[in-house]
């Protein structure tokens, strides 16, 4: 069967970060973009980006998107559901959770033309300025039609995600809801409470902060407010998970307390486990990886040359990580690649002069 196609136009309700970049994809496409907002600037901005140009009273928008924060979801779809009565305009959303904004139009006349979805995508930026036409490439795009859905406009928001550059993912609104709970909503408030402890830290303790405490707690630097919102709305999903992660933290404190060393590894082997079942960066299974340490000078174009380096060597960088040590005047540059690749890096490396190991 063809693809879905997305005729225009296209209205985006909501000129931040996630809405500014669906307006650049749908431009990139030839597809005319119709922006709103609350705040002018913002659809002044994104405008100037070139992501699409202000709605007019008289514009017809095929398919409404609406990314506005989660507090806003449901009022917002319903406007846009009254806003198109009579027509067969389409109206999806970008939120994180979809079961409350479904559950506030769920009794709307023009629900059969409400089809959730979610973009795994963002940045640590936000409004528009941080908007990019390529945000979604490759990533995945959950859509999540409930029971009452138009086929046809299930058919519409799939051609959106698709011309987006994104890889659909069919999910129920109430799978979508648990499964960003087990693989963001609750990773995030674990990352918090582990940064927290941090906050009150001594300063000789925070000393000997490395790049493991900084992996686990990247993501906590996020907006409390935005994320308050998210988790608030998705509370029976993440409560449902917090009470495992508060039975399985009990039974950590008491293998610790008593110096259970066999059920402590218990835990460590579960987690080493689930490391291994995160999906590979192209989907599927994971593939068995291995890092690959470089102590790298912290002077201008070093980097470069390492990466350049590692190209001549013919094997492929899956992921990089810098570890900045401050009593030195080097940086320890993970390179992470295939296991079975990861002895021939270190000793090509090591031939162009780097200090290497695994």
């Amino acid at each position: 069967m063809p693809e879905p196609r997305l005729a225009g136009p296209v209205e985006v309700v909501g000129a931040g970060l996630l809405g500014t970049s669906i307006g650049l994809a749908c431009r990139r496409a030839g597809i005319e973009v119709l922006l709103t907002d609350t705040t002018a600037e913002n659809v002044r901005t994104a405008s100037g980006l070139g992501a699409g140009r202000p709605r007019t009273p008289e514009d017809r928008p095929a398919l409404v998107v609406v990314a506005v924060p989660p507090d806003h979801l449901g009022a917002v779809i319903a406007a846009a559901l009254d806003a198109t009565e009579g027509t067969d305009a389409v109206v999806t959303d970008v939120g994180s959770v979809k079961g409350v904004p479904l559950a506030a139009v769920a009794g709307h006349p023009g629900v059969a033309r409400y089809v959730g979805s979610h973009p795994m995508a963002g940045s640590e930026r936000s409004g528009p300025l941080a908007g990019s036409a390529s945000l979604f490439d490759g990533r995945p795009w959950a859509i999540t039609p409930h029971a009452g859905s138009d086929p046809a406009a299930v058919e519409t928001v799939e051609a959106l995600v698709r011309l987006a550059g994104g890889v659909p993912v069919w999910l129920t609104p109430d799978e979508h809801d648990r499964a960003v709970a087990r693989t963001s909503h609750v990773p995030h408030l674990l990352s918090a409470l582990v940064a927290g402890r941090l906050a009150s830290g001594p300063e000789n303790h925070l000393a000997l902060s490395g790049q493991g405490v900084r992996d686990v707690t990247r993501v906590a630097a996020g907006d409390p407010r935005l994320y308050g919102q998210i988790v608030s709305a998705n509370a029976d999903a993440v409560v449902a998970l917090l009470d495992e992660v508060r039975a399985e933290l009990d039974r950590v404190r008491d293998a610790v307390g008593r110096g259970d060393r066999s059920a402590l590894e218990q835990v460590l082997e579960r987690g080493v486990a689930g490391t291994r079942v995160i999906p590979a960066k192209h989907g599927g299974p994971a593939r068995p990886m291995a890092s690959v340490w470089v102590s790298v000078p912290d002077h201008p174009g070093e980097l470069a040359r390492l990466l350049a380096d590692a190209v001549a060597s013919e094997v492929n960088i899956e992921d990089i990580r810098i570890d900045h040590d401050p009593g030195r005047p080097v940086g320890l540059v993970e390179l992470l690649v295939e296991e079975a690749r990861a002895d021939h890096l270190v000793a090509s490396l090591e031939s162009r002069g780097w200090t290497a190991h695994r």
